[in-house]
């Protein structure tokens, strides 16, 4: 069992493999239970971090809490969330994009504001390379979030 204690350091560490491995096991115990939703707020800080591969760890931990979200406080941080969908690193902002299908999922109320963060979304600050990468990525997530919308 992970120490929970200073989770945020732990997270942020210069030693990536170390924070990489530790954000892959947060992601795959909250596929399964509730016991790290209690940090979610801590996950939250590190949307605004300076650094791109935290963001990217938060973004995910935060889509895999987003099922154990009773309190409604993804609420608070959904537009801090869909500020990522065009983060100024392509691979964060990718990132972002797939880990919204499962926000949506998890929490359908969303998905118009998800899509409506797609479509006014401004890509033209990222290099031809890798544009097309997050077009399909948000065509990817938005036909996942229509077939929730539908069978809603």
């Amino acid at each position: 069992m992970i120490m929970k204690e200073n989770i945020v350091a732990k997270l942020t560490v210069k030693d990536d493999k170390y924070a990489c491995a530790l954000a892959d096991k947060i992601i795959s115990e909250s596929q399964e239970t509730d016991g790290w939703y209690e940090y979610f707020d801590d996950f939250a800080s590190l949307l605004e971090h300076p650094k791109s591969l935290v963001r990217n760890r938060a973004l995910s931990i935060l889509a895999a809490n987003a099922q154990w979200d009773m309190e409604n406080r993804f609420d608070a941080i959904l537009d801090d969330y869909l500020d990522h969908v065009t983060d100024e690193k392509p691979i964060t902002a990718r990132q972002c994009i797939k880990a919204l299908a499962q926000v949506g999922t998890s929490k359908p109320q969303y998905i118009p504001m998800i899509l409506s963060s797609f479509k006014s979304a401004d890509l033209s600050k990222y290099k031809d390379s890798m544009r097309p990468l997050i077009e399909r990525d948000m065509t990817e997530t938005e036909k996942i979030l229509t077939t929730i919308t539908c069978r809603n």
